[in-house]
């Protein structure tokens, strides 16, 4: 028995696999501002879009539920966040402005190490580290 559990569960995954791939590295290249975007928002009740940001973007990955964020690339080290609130009648849709080569069969990691290892701003007077 548990041996066809584990089977059918290999079977379950290769059957999505391809497409959950393709899906997680795009949202990297998304999140690492690779991917041109448009994003708007909308409100349901008078029918009209409320707001339009377009360019490299990515989405706020924990915002939340009644708000969300977007980070856009203008410059090499340049950046904008946007914060926006949504409510029962604004919403939003993304849409992706051109399309972008992904791999379907390698997962895609990518490894910054000055995320683990941070610039340290330092604020005060240096004399004072002295004693």
């Amino acid at each position: 028995m548990q041996k066809f559990l584990m089977i059918a569960a290999l079977g379950a995954l290769a059957a999505c696999s391809e497409a959950d791939v393709a899906s997680s590295n795009m949202s990297k290249a998304a999140d690492q501002f690779e991917v041109e975007r448009r994003v708007i928002f909308y409100n349901g009740i008078t029918g009209e879009y409320m707001l339009v940001i377009e360019g490299r973007c990515s989405l706020g990955n924990h915002d939340k539920g009644d708000r969300l964020s977007v980070t856009c690339k203008t410059g090499d080290k340049d950046y904008k966040k946007h914060f926006l609130g949504l409510s029962d009648n604004v919403t939003f849709f993304v849409e992706q402005l051109q399309p972008k080569t992904v791999s379907a069969y390698h997962y895609r990691v990518i490894f910054k190490p000055q995320v683990i290892i941070p610039d340290i701003d330092f604020r005060g007077d240096a004399r004072e580290l002295v004693r």
